[in-house]
């Protein structure tokens, strides 16, 4: 239903105000996502070109970690291809290298079969894990033309799922899939992503079953599952003896209300999972800019590594104003 006809229905509360209080670090940090000195790195230019293998065939000119700090750059700056390799060349005449700058056919071609990093960011410790999905649009006209020209609407559409750190803000773990692919399959391989114990799994509704504890309980045995529960849960069999988890949300929620077990559970921190969706979506894009999904998969664990470094060079410190 569309949202006017829910609006008597909905809690009235108002909307929280917060206030920055590290505003002069995080401009300095704002400022310091344009220097190019944060993409192309020392390292990145040392390993430039791939040691030689002695295997047969014709070897490569560029190494993985060239192609990939071209997808950083033409993702961070939000160029196409052509333009990032006169970015590249640009970069290199300055520095005074003598290095082959890949051309834009290679940097696209390449870039459809480079190989996936297994973490995007390796958790010091034990970490409570933000779970969600959010749709990029591959291509089809936007809605301004759909709306002046009518017809049927083409576009078609990927699923990001995301698993987000609430403490840093940093991407754990991510997955691209079509929209054939339901938000709890995921579960499990973004879980197998993440180098470390997980304190707790936050999700919502969408989320809710025994399938999904059972996923999270199997790689993590002691992590707290905070979904909750749908209108229709029920509780299982063991629950007079030995209550699940998901049990133990059923009688909080019966006692204390849905607002009550917010806070009892600290599932506030849920949001900041869509806190990660908005920071994706304005600082890279709406919309994936390859055309096959080997190649979309590439590109959006590439541009959650551009935002996790974005992140890393400082965020916002900020506070309830009352």
């Amino acid at each position: 239903m569309p949202y006017k006809h829910n609006e008597p229905r909905r809690h009235k509360i108002p909307k929280a105000k917060y206030k920055v209080g590290n505003w002069r670090e995080y401009n300095r940090a704002l400022r310091q996502r344009g220097s190019l000195t944060v993409w192309v790195t020392p390292e990145a230019l040392a390993t430039w070109t791939p040691a030689q293998t002695g295997r047969r065939g014709w070897p490569l000119a560029y190494s993985d970690l060239a192609i990939e700090t071209g997808i950083m750059l033409r993702l961070a700056m939000g160029r196409p291809w052509r333009q990032t390799k006169g970015l590249l060349r640009s970069i290199v005449q300055l520095l005074g290298l003598d290095v082959p700058v890949p051309d834009d056919t290679t940097l696209a071609r390449r870039s459809a079969r480079l190989p996936l990093t297994t973490a995007l960011k390796t958790p010091t410790g034990p970490v409570d894990v933000v779970i969600d999905s959010s749709g990029l649009k591959v291509f089809g006209a936007g809605e301004w033309c759909h709306e002046k020209h009518g017809g049927k609407p083409r576009r078609s559409w990927r699923r990001l799922h995301l698993a987000v750190d609430p403490e840093s803000g940093n991407v754990l773990a991510a997955e691209l899939t079509t929209t054939e692919d339901g938000d709890a399959s995921q579960v499990g391989p973004l879980l197998d992503q993440i180098a470390g114990p997980v304190r707790a799994v936050l999700a919502d509704g969408a989320y809710d079953g025994e399938p999904v504890y059972q996923t999270i309980a199997e790689r993590h045995t002691d992590a707290a599952v905070i979904i909750p529960p749908r209108s229709t849960a029920v509780l299982s069999d063991t629950a007079p003896t030995a209550p699940t988890q998901r049990d133990q949300h059923i009688h909080v929620l019966a006692e204390k209300g849905r607002m009550g077990w917010q806070r009892a559970t600290g599932y506030g921190k849920r949001a900041l999972g869509e806190t990660a969706f908005s920071r994706y979506k304005t600082l890279i894009g709406r919309t994936l800019r390859a055309r096959t999904l080997p190649a979309q998969k590439v590109e959006a664990r590439i541009a959650c590594a551009v935002i996790n470094r974005m992140t890393s060079l400082g965020m916002p410190v900020s506070h309830k104003v009352a």
